[in-house]
C-alpha cells in the first residue's frame, strides 16, 4: 500500500483539474482561458472576461450586447441587502465584514439556477461596496447606471461621478488582470463548499471570508504607504536598506508561487502607467518605479538567491490610489474582479459533481481509557 503524502497547506498537491486558468510561477505566466494574460488585461470588457470564463469562448457582438443587459438589469440590491448595509454601516464594520454579510442575500429576488445566481453575484458585488462605502461616509448610496459598463459603473456608484475613459480602463485592467488565479484559497473554498452540493451564493459568501484573510487577500495599501514615506527617488536606497538591515519585510515584494515577476505587476504596471500619463500624478508612478527597481536590487543583495520580484500588490496600490479609492476598498475591489472567477470555478465544479474530502495524517494519542469524572482527581 502506498504511503499517503501529507502536504501542510497542500503544498504541491494537485487537487483538481480546470480549463479556467493555468499559473506557472517558474515562468511567471499566467493563462486565463487559454489566453495569456497580458492580451485579455489590457484589451477585455470585463463583461467579455466574464463571459470567457463561463463559457469557454468570448462572446460575438450579440452575446456581449445580451450579456450587458442582464447584467445592467441585476445591479439594483435587494431591499433586504440595502437594509442590511444601512444596519451595518451604523457600527462601522470594515468593508469587507460588509461584503461577507451581504453576499449571502445577493440571491433574493426571484433569482434562481446557477448560471442567473452567478450573474447576480458578478453584477451586484460593485453595487454593494460602492453604497456600502457612500453609507459609511453618510452619503446616499447612487444607483447604477443603466448606460455605463460593468467597470465605469463601480466608480460611478462610489463618487456619482463619471469616470474618465482612462479611469474606466484602468479599473477594467484590475479587474481583469484579478479575474482568477488558480486554485487558490478563496477559489478552493467556493469550490469546496458547492462540492457539498451546496448553492452557488454560500459558496461565494465562504471564498469572501477566506480572501478576507490578510495572508491570502493581502495588503496592497502598506506598498504604497512605503513609497509615500520615501517620497523621493534620491531617498529609495537608504529608507529600503534600513529596512532590510531591520529584518523587516518590503511589502509587494516576493510571491508563494511566482518566483520571478508577477506577470500581474507587469500588466498593471503598464496600466498604471496610461491612467497616470492620461489622467493622474505622473511623478507618483515614476517614484513607484523608482523604489521597484532599487527593492528588487535591494532584495538580491540581502537575500540571494531567492529571486524576490514585485507581486501584484505593489501596483494595485498605486493604480487603485491613481483611482481615487482609499485603503479599505482595496480588498473588496480585487474581490469585484474575483467573483467573476469564484462562480466560473463553482459552475465548473458543479458540473464535476464530485465532493471534495481530503484525508488527514492523525498525530494525538492512542489507547486512553475512560475515567469517570469523579475519579480524575484535581
Amino acid at each position: 500500500m502506498t504511503q499517503p503524502i501529507v502536504a501542510p497547506g497542500l503544498e504541491g498537491i494537485i487537487a483538481g483539474s480546470t480549463r479556467l486558468s493555468r499559473v506557472n510561477g517558474l515562468a511567471g505566466e499566467l493563462i486565463i482561458a487559454g489566453y495569456p494574460l497580458e492580451a485579455i488585461a489590457a484589451n477585455a470588457t470585463f463583461e467579455e472576461t466574464a463571459y470567457l470564463l463561463w463559457n469557454d469562448r468570448l462572446p460575438n457582438a450579440a452575446e456581449l450586447a445580451e450579456l450587458q443587459a442582464s447584467l445592467a438589469s441585476l445591479r439594483a440590491l435587494p431591499r433586504a441587502t440595502l437594509d442590511l448595509l444601512r444596519a451595518v454601516a451604523a457600527e462601522k464594520v470594515a468593508p469587507m465584514d460588509a461584503l461577507r454579510m451581504a453576499a449571502g442575500t445577493l440571491s433574493l429576488g426571484g433569482i434562481e439556477g446557477a448560471e442567473n445566481e452567478a450573474a447576480a453575484l458578478v453584477a451586484r458585488f460593485p453595487t454593494v461596496v460602492a453604497a456600502y462605502w457612500r453609507l459609511l461616509n453618510r452619503s446616499e448610496p447612487v444607483e447604477p447606471d443603466p448606460a455605463l459598463g460593468h467597470a465605469a459603473n463601480y466608480l460611478y456608484m462610489l463618487n456619482g461621478q463619471i469616470p474618465s475613459p482612462a479611469q474606466a480602463r484602468g479599473v477594467e485592467t484590475y479587474l481583469n488582470t484579478v479575474v482568477d488565479h488558480g486554485f487558490n484559497a478563496s477559489t478552493f473554498t467556493a469550490r469546496v463548499i458547492i462540492s457539498t452540493a451546496s448553492d452557488l451564493v454560500s459558496a461565494i459568501t465562504g471564498a469572501v471570508g477566506a480572501l478576507k484573510g490578510p495572508l491570502h487577500g493581502g495588503a496592497p495599501g502598506p506598498a504604497l504607504d512605503m513609497v509615500f514615506e520615501i517620497g523621493s527617488a534620491d531617498r529609495a536606497e537608504g529608507y529600503l536598506r534600513a529596512k532590510l538591515e531591520r529584518g523587516e519585510r518590503l511589502m509587494g515584494f516576493g510571491h508563494r508561487v511566482y518566483k520571478v515577476r508577477d506577470p500581474r505587476a507587469a500588466v498593471l504596471s503598464a496600466a498604471a502607467e496610461k491612467m497616470f500619463q492620461a489622467d493622474g500624478d505622473r511623478q507618483l508612478y515614476d517614484l513607484a518605479r523608482a523604489v521597484e527597481e532599487q527593492a528588487v536590487a535591494l532584495l538580491a543583495e540581502y537575500k540571494p538567491g531567492r529571486n524576490l520580484q514585485t507581486n501584484v500588490e505593489f501596483y494595485t496600490a498605486l493604480l487603485l490610489h491613481g483611482l481615487g479609492l482609499e485603503t479599505a476598498l482595496f480588498t473588496p475591489t480585487f474581490a469585484i474582479g474575483r467573483v467573476a472567477g469564484w462562480t466560473a470555478h463553482c459552475l465548473e465544479q458543479k458540473a464535476e459533481g464530485r465532493l471534495i474530502r481530503p484525508g488527514s495524517d492523525y498525530h494525538g494519542g492512542l489507547g486512553r481509557l475512560w475515567v469517570a469524572v469523579d475519579e480524575r482527581g484535581n
